[in-house]
């Protein structure tokens, strides 16, 4: 049967770059990035991690190589992007995953230092990858972005400043190099993850955890890893060209509840 369809849903041979992708959201994301054909660079500040998660796709049969890259490190970025563009051959997709959470109050002592160091792991590090990407993925032709952001970047909870707003920044970021980049036929977009079965929810109890689904989640549960990665895949697809700028929530319905 004829397909009435004209455009590609496969990323099959594509090169992706995934920050903090040795565990969780970004090791599920390198796992069905592999899965669709992907040749993916796993990059992570956890040499282990790195290393068996690129054991893990290869083992399945797909390609990947590993690279240990801590985001803090502004001189270690461009190196490890140029290191992966020349192994590969290229760079087709940027997927700037890499994150940490902390609690803090405004007036704690210590609140500054907490600040930057949230802002420069989950902001300036994404700027940064962006712009060492950026002449590969201008010569890919159709070079993705992904930002994951946070539904914290949709909102906000208390004690959590310095990441809400470094989450807001993202989203901002992600909104205009969209605009800026549309020009070179990069695509810019943002996966804003809600409630997560991750290494940073782990701490909070299954009972808080179910108590918290069911008054704000109206599919009442927490989000799996893969459910984010698919939402971070549909943004990255040949067939994707068109959509620019969007902020995707993957929250299971929470930021629209009592809207």
């Amino acid at each position: 049967m004829t397909k009435l369809s004209k455009l590609s849903r496969s990323i099959a041979g594509k090169v992706a770059l995934i920050t903090g992708a040795a565990s969780g959201m970004g090791r599920a994301t390198a796992h069905l990035f592999a899965d669709e054909g992907a040749h993916v660079a796993v990059t992570d500040r956890d040499a282990d991690g790195v290393q068996r998660v690129v054991a893990e796709i290869k083992e399945a049969g797909h390609i990947a190589q590993g690279w240990t890259l801590d985001l803090t490190d502004a001189a270690a970025i461009p190196a490890v992007v140029n290191e992966v563009a020349a192994h590969f051959g290229g760079l087709d997709i940027l997927i700037n995953n890499a994150g940490v959470s902390q609690h803090t109050r405004i007036d704690e002592d210590g609140y500054e230092e907490i600040f930057d160091r949230l802002l420069d792991i989950l902001l300036r590090a994404h700027t940064r990858t962006i712009r060492a990407a950026l002449p590969h993925l201008k010569a890919s032709g159709a070079g993705r972005i992904v930002n994951i952001a946070s539904t914290e970047g949709l909102g906000a909870t208390p004690h959590t400043s310095p990441y809400t707003a470094a989450k807001h920044g993202v989203i901002g970021l992600t909104r205009s190099m969209a605009v800026e980049l549309g020009r070179d036929g990069i695509t810019v977009n943002c996966i804003c993850p809600g409630p997560i079965q991750t290494a940073m929810t782990a701490a909070i109890s299954k009972e808080h955890k179910t108590i918290f689904a069911k008054r704000s989640v109206p599919l009442r549960r927490y989000g799996e890893p893969e459910e984010v990665a698919h939402g971070t895949l549909s943004l990255v697809l040949p067939a994707a060209g068109y959509i620019n700028g969007v902020a995707l929530p993957v929250d299971g319905g929470m930021t629209i509840k009592n809207a």
